[in-house]
């Protein structure tokens, strides 16, 4: 099982949120569908524009609390490289091989 750190923004350098799950599309949609009021759902944050695999939940749940505590700035440097075109990756998903941290 993979477990996801994931942030979702609500365009080009808009609002962020920073999650993880052990299941990305569902949880994905569930932002992009509004099933839970909440942060993402007042604030209009539904595009995937960055997503990095775990190999457990503990790994995932760490690096969420540490990408939490980081600067705006540093968010937009991780995303930027990841996603230079701030591309929804909702759509991809399927199609993403994730390469696991070696450790």
């Amino acid at each position: 099982m993979t477990f996801w750190v994931y942030i979702l923004a609500s365009q080009r350098n808009g609002t962020l949120y920073v999650g993880h799950t052990d299941d990305l599309a569902h949880r994905i949609w569930q932002h992009r569908e509004h099933e839970t009021p909440g942060f993402t759902s007042k604030y209009g944050v539904v595009m995937l524009v960055w997503m990095e695999p775990h190999r457990t939940r503990e790994d995932a749940k760490l690096r969420e609390r540490q990408i939490k505590k980081w600067n705006r700035a540093w968010k937009l440097k991780l995303i930027e490289d990841f996603n230079p075109g701030w591309k929804d990756l909702y759509l991809d998903i399927g199609n993403w091989n994730p390469k696991l941290p070696a450790w």
